[in-house]
């Protein structure tokens, strides 16, 4: 909260979320370029969030006829299973929330800091001493 300057912090989200945002739903269709069909048969819940599985994802950047969409799933891929991940093999709502943010040239810097010093307490407070990867 601190760093963002934030009074309404959601800790279990990667970033607060802003209001009028469009639903896991659309945004998924906007970055992959799938139709609506395609998405909802593919979310999945896992524990308290929406997730899509990245079976699914790595077959649309195998299959998608634009290449543009497949840069754009292979990156949310990335950012979903590598820099935030939450749940094995799935890429989080939040993960579409950040990635629909900069695709309107919002810098995710200050979220990349957030998660980070989130995950250095969380370290700290286990006492492993050590960061290993974000929370």
């Amino acid at each position: 909260m601190a760093l963002l300057r934030c009074s309404k912090f959601q800790v279990d989200k990667v970033y607060s979320r802003a209001v009028n945002v469009p639903t896991f739903l659309k945004k998924l269709m906007n970055i992959t370029g799938m139709s609506e069909q395609w998405v909802t048969a593919r979310i999945k819940q896992k524990g308290d969030s929406k997730c899509i599985p990245w079976k699914s994802l790595k077959d649309a950047i195998l299959t998608h006829p634009d290449v543009r969409k497949r840069v754009d799933v292979f990156a949310l891929s990335i950012y979903g299973l590598v820099v935030f991940p939450k749940a094995l093999g799935h890429v989080d709502e939040a993960v579409t929330d950040l990635f629909d943010r900069l695709d309107k040239r919002v810098t995710p810097i200050p979220t990349i800091l957030a998660e980070t010093f989130r995950s250095l307490s969380a370290c700290r407070k286990a006492g492993e001493g050590r960061f290993i990867r974000c929370a």
